[in-house]
């Protein structure tokens, strides 16, 4: 879809783009998500994360990763506070100062397992080795490995004046989190792509939904979703010519 989109955009504008060099803090772009208009936006099209991205209003990368991380099975119940205290509306809070170094850029809430890499080297004093252990076994869902790595976490924040009740709270917060754990490469691979999606639709958005209706030309219910999509953005789509028609969409 990127790449037919990038012929259509040469062919019709005579521009060259890379789209590894676009400009990741394109309003026009944060704009469109923010506003929900994220049909055919890779990951962004239900109207479930529609409405969150609505409220949410993302300013960056960061903000889409996070959301794409979180709308998952589990998760999903913190997006509220996410939202809330990204806008303000719910002040950031933390269990112990110490988290703030790792959490700081999600609002105080633990979204990907680098984060719980992160607590546990700097509140349970565990090695790299020794946290990316618990990461594998969150991973996988080994409840007895993670078990194990519990005392060794609470003797940790002992010795960072950390009471053991806290430590358990902190702990416990880390083990509900072993329910859903996602990584943060992955996601910011996800969203480096929607994003990239999502700055064409917004900058190009014929050619890129042309591009997608050729992608979907065996799909009707599709192809009459993005019709009608074309028509938000002021695009006419013409009926099929002999004369002049080809055999994908093409925009001109």
């Amino acid at each position: 879809i990127i790449d037919n989109s990038l012929e259509m955009i040469k062919k019709n504008h005579g521009i060259d783009i890379d789209i590894d060099a676009i400009d990741f803090l394109d309003k026009k772009t944060y704009d469109l998500i923010g506003e929900g208009n994220t049909l055919a936006i890779f990951q962004f099209e239900s109207g479930g994360m529609q409405e969150y991205l609505r409220r949410l209003k993302p300013q960056n990368l960061e903000d889409i990763t996070a959301m794409n991380a979180l709308y998952r099975p589990g998760p999903m119940d913190n997006i509220p506070d996410f939202i809330d205290r990204k806008n303000g509306v719910k002040p950031i809070e933390y269990l112990h100062d110490i988290m703030a170094r790792a959490l700081k850029n999600t609002y105080g809430i633990i979204v990907y397992q680098e984060q719980v890499m992160q607590l546990c080297q700097d509140i349970g004093g565990f090695t790299l080795g020794q946290a990316d252990v618990l990461r594998r076994a969150m991973g996988k869902k080994k409840i007895a490995e993670m078990d194990k790595m519990k005392p060794v976490f609470i003797d940790g924040a002992a010795k960072h004046g950390i009471s053991e009740k806290l430590a358990l709270e902190i702990f416990d917060l880390i083990y509900k989190f072993a329910d859903y754990g996602f990584n943060k490469s992955h996601s910011l691979a996800y969203s480096y792509l929607a994003y990239q999606t999502a700055w064409l639709k917004a900058n190009y958005p014929a050619e890129f939904l042309a591009a997608n209706m050729t992608a979907e030309l065996n799909d009707q219910n599709k192809i009459v979703a993005l019709i009608d999509e074309a028509k938000k953005f002021g695009i006419r789509v013409l009926p099929p010519d002999i004369n002049r028609s080809e055999t994908k969409f093409i925009a001109e």
